[in-house]
């Protein structure tokens, strides 16, 4: 299945379970701008509460939740295991791909991101509702691991590329707004998740993005991406999805990284590396 759907394709779906994950790093007001307009039909999903675990000292700052969790969680959702599920946000997919890739790694292959977001919804006439649904709870059965995941104690030993999702002035460690240490894994090479969408906050083709990746040997088996916490590196491996590449995911992230002391950080740019 294509990772991604379009507004007009959305719209001809007959039936659906559509998420709403509005969430942009040090806000907590998605549920309140959920409230003031949505997709129709859509439920809102809390991705601090609902897509995220307990945090502990190295964890990281978004955890994966539990399985059995996350499972209760899809089924409040109203995810049946024949469900056509569909995720959008309002930041160009970046929250919205955390949802995705954890029903994938959870073994729920009938889900998609829509491409555009709201805006796009809004630019194809879509209409607007204020009004939360009323969901039954759904029956599906999720299982976990489905997704390839790296842990912390594998990065060394990785096969492949390992791509640096956050902005490329905390890759170099010029800033870091978030974690207490700046730079980057020594060997990470920096493509920003910013670098797979347009203007209008939607993805490139499948070839300009395959051609972007391939420039890194991120088509190389075992190659996998990072951000700060976990969240928009599961942007880059939707938008690998949608070239034909499989990337895995090391979900701690430099926040779970930089929470060990003895784990070198490098600053050089080391994007040429290939």
């Amino acid at each position: 299945m294509n990772p991604l759907i379009s507004a007009e394709e959305l719209q001809d779906l007959p039936s659906r379970v559509l998420l709403d994950v509005r969430w942009v790093l040090g806000r907590d007001d998605g549920a309140q701008q959920y409230a003031q307009g949505h997709v129709p039909g859509a439920v809102f999903v809390d991705l601090e509460r609902e897509l995220s675990g307990a945090v502990g000292e190295h964890t990281g700052r978004h955890p994966l939740p539990l399985p059995a969790d996350f499972e209760a969680a899809a089924r409040r959702w109203g995810i049946n295991q024949d469900s056509h599920v569909v995720v959008y946000d309002d930041s160009g997919a970046l929250a919205a791909a955390r949802a995705w890739w954890l029903l994938r790694h959870a073994g729920f292959e009938n889900v998609q991101v829509l491409d555009g977001g709201l805006d796009a919804w809004k630019q194809a006439s879509g209409q607007l509702s204020t009004q939360a649904p009323a969901v039954g709870p759904g029956s599906v059965s999720l299982s976990w691991g489905r997704m390839p995941v790296v842990e912390f104690d594998e990065l060394d030993s990785l096969p492949g590329v390992l791509i640096d999702s956050r902005a490329t002035a905390r890759y170099l460690g010029i800033e870091e707004p978030v974690d207490p240490v700046a730079g980057h894994i020594p060997g990470a090479l920096n493509r920003p998740t910013t670098d797979n969408i347009d203007e209008q906050a939607r993805f490139y083709d499948p070839q300009m993005l395959r051609a972007g990746f391939e420039k890194l040997g991120a088509q190389q088996p075992g190659s996998a991406a990072y951000c700060g916490s976990g969240i928009t590196a599961a942007h880059q491996v939707l938008a690998a999805a949608s070239a034909g590449i499989e990337l895995g995911l090391y979900p701690g992230g430099w926040s779970e990284y930089c929470s060990y002391p003895q784990a070198p950080v490098a600053t050089s740019d080391e994007k040429h590396r290939n």
